[in-house]
């Protein structure tokens, strides 16, 4: 049967409508991924080059320019890096005799210039692991496993703070500051450290992010550079210019640093690498997290000492960078510094034409038996057994000529006369401009500035939130029920009734813009925590993880138990009850699941509570709105949306029910 003209005409403009619409969206949507692809292009460009590039094929270049990697030990040192050793008085017996095993032991075998502690050096947790206190113990047995082993006699060993070594101190002159009594370094904030050589300066760069005031956790898994802070890193910057090459470290990632324009990331742009700990593998989910700046400095986050032993020897060898992330009691250790790793090639910064003008493959090895063994193959072609070049470096002669075009593979197999054996494989390119990337996760991980992420999509879910409520408010009930799906009616119920209305309205307003609890946010210094930051005695500490904390709050909360009301309410309005609604048939299943679900997320609700009883005390477990207030309301609204008045649904402005 043919439909009538004009019908068939609507049919198509509406059928128009949506294909326009959808090719709009796929547009919207390509453009959005292309935006994000390139933000998160990790291959390096000639334009993301703060110098003149290294690379080139003249004469006169730094990039060219002798010495080149040849057959005897000099123009390298090696230094280590070990970040999140979180001592602790409550857990893990070996973590502190297998700390000063490796002050003693490995750096021994090792024999860096320098070794970089990049924070967290102790737990600071009460034995519940939900509060937080600095225990002068921990710092004792961190300072005495240094003072044993005798290592700050045998090389220069430079501790920083962590968000850990922060944990509820108000100032730097704080009695329970331990960091200035017990570490090595004993200094506090950004400092520029010179390295000198025979064979040049290397500049180290420490950014201390961690927060002064220091609260009680969580709310300093951020690290916060203010302006006066950066102007001294931008004093470092120029100053380091002047030198071979420089590394930063610290604590924090970039994308846990907040920081006033233009950024973190822009300030160390001169950098070869930025050196940091902090995230832990994620848990293990993420056991290697490297990525590149837009401007070309590599990030080398190193997981932690705290389970998983990790540490980092790294070498400058001719001014080029690499690195090699080992395990704890696992050796041979093994560095290949020429050719250098593909993936983390730096040509804006990096002599890497010397790679091509070199003579000889160089490895560092280094083991607690001797060495008894180095055999090279590139491509799977044997390419002999390198011999010592003095001390724990070993060299091969090579022809850099043979591996000019596309990518190469270089394996190394070092053997010890205690019979172990480790393997190291590495992509190399002597080509100018191929680096290759690294992945989107990684990246997504190191290079977003996850604050400013969290506070749009605090801010976009509490508009969704309260946009809804207010809409369904004020927009017109429609005639009959027929015409309505059951959530536009639930919600109409909702917003029409005033007890539920402006109780949910002020729960989720307070969420966004009153105080989230008034307490003790550090130790005798009283505080009130918003969204947008943390007050504490004249002191303000800008929001990051606080909008992470907001957005969990209202998505596992706020926004189910709106929901959950809704849903409550609709069958109250078609007349059931707690009791008669359990017994529909082929219902029950459904409707105990939606109770469990509430019930579960009242518990998490609870748990929340107890969590801020534990950390802040008292006076914030009694004065939290977002807390222990918005428990006892939900569970009131709750009471009274199965047992109060059923709601009517009726055409009109007024309440369908008297609250």
């Amino acid at each position: 049967m043919h439909l009538p003209w004009p019908r068939w005409q609507r049919q198509k403009r509406r059928m128009l409508k949506l294909f326009g619409a959808l090719v709009v969206l796929g547009l919207a949507l390509a453009c959005i991924t292309s935006w994000v692809l390139d933000s998160y292009d990790t291959a390096w460009h000639p334009k993301r080059s703060i110098r003149q590039p290294t690379v080139s094929d003249g004469d006169g270049t730094k990039g060219s320019s002798p010495p080149f990697p040849g057959d005897e030990l000099n123009n390298i040192f090696w230094f280590v890096q070990v970040s999140d050793i979180h001592i602790s008085r409550f857990r893990d017996p070996r973590r502190i005799p297998d700390f000063e095993k490796f002050c003693s032991h490995t750096v021994e075998v090792i024999k860096p210039a320098l070794v970089l502690a990049t924070g967290d050096l102790t737990d600071a947790k009460t034995e519940s692991k939900v509060g937080s206190l600095q225990h002068e113990v921990e710092w004792q047995a961190y300072h005495n496993a240094l003072k044993r082993s005798r290592v700050m006699e045998r090389t220069k060993w430079i501790d920083i703070r962590g968000n850990h070594d922060a944990f509820n101190i108000f100032s730097l002159d704080s009695v329970n500051n331990y960091y200035r009594k017990y570490s090595a370094n004993q200094k506090v904030g950004s400092f520029h450290y010179v390295h000198t050589t025979p064979f040049g300066n290397y500049s180290f760069v420490c950014v201390d992010a961690t927060l002064t005031p220091g609260p009680k956790r969580p709310y300093n898994f951020f690290g916060i550079l203010n302006q006066t802070q950066m102007d001294l890193l931008k004093t470092f910057r120029a100053q380091s210019l002047t030198t071979n090459q420089s590394i930063w470290f610290g604590h924090y990632t970039t994308s846990t640093i907040v920081s006033p324009s233009p950024g973190v990331r822009d300030m160390m742009r001169s950098a070869v690498a930025y050196l940091c700990g902090h995230l832990h593998t994620l848990g293990g989910l993420m056991p290697v997290l490297h990525s590149r700046h837009p401007l070309g400095t590599l990030e080398l986050e190193l997981g932690d000492w705290m389970d998983n032993r990790r540490y980092r020897v790294l070498a400058f060898d001719h001014d080029l960078l690499s690195f090699s992330d080992l395990q704890f009691e696992q050796w041979p250790a093994v560095l290949i510094t020429n050719p250098k790793d593909a993936q983390y090639l730096h040509p804006g910064v990096e002599p890497l034409g010397r790679i091509r003008r070199s003579t000889h493959i160089r490895i560092l090895a280094f083991s607690e038996a001797p060495i008894t063994g180095v055999h090279v193959s590139i491509d799977g072609e044997s390419l002999g057994t390198g011999r010592s070049a003095g001390g724990p470096l070993y060299v091969l002669l090579w022809d850099p000529s043979l591996y000019l075009a596309g990518l190469h593979t270089i394996r190394v197999k070092v053997e010890d006369s205690a019979g172990r054996s480790v393997v190291r494989e590495q992509h190399f390119t002597l080509e100018d401009s191929f680096t290759p990337s690294f992945g989107f996760v990684q990246s997504f991980i190191l290079l977003t500035d996850h604050y400013i992420l969290a506070r749009a999509l605090f801010i976009f879910t509490v508009l969704l939130n309260v946009g809804v409520l207010i809409a369904f408010r004020f927009l017109r009930v429609p005639s009959s029920r027929a015409f309505s799906s059951p959530i536009s009616v639930s919600l109409h119920l909702l917003s029409r009734m005033d007890i539920y209305y402006y109780s949910l309205l002020l729960f989720n307003l307070c969420t966004a813009l009153g105080p989230w609890f008034i307490g003790e946010v550090i130790d005798g210094h009283n505080g009130a925590c918003f969204a947008f930051g943390v007050f504490i005695d004249g002191h303000f500490l800008e929001g990051s993880l606080t909008y992470v904390i907001g957005i969990i709050q209202l998505l596992f909360f706020n926004i189910p138990l709106t929901s959950y009301l809704c849903w409550s309410l609709h069958h109250r309005c078609r007349g059931n009850t707690l009791r008669s609604h359990f017994v529909r048939p082929g219902r029950c299943g459904r409707t105990a699941v939606v109770h469990l679900f509430m019930l579960l997320l009242l518990a998490w609700q609870a748990h929340s509570c107890y969590f801020l009883l534990e950390t802040y005390g008292v006076t914030a477990f009694f004065l939290s709105p977002v807390r222990t207030w918005a428990l006892g309301l939900s569970v009131i609204l709750i009471y009274r949306a199965w047992t109060g008045p059923a709601p009517l649904f009726r055409d009109n402005s007024k309440s369908n029910s008297s609250s």
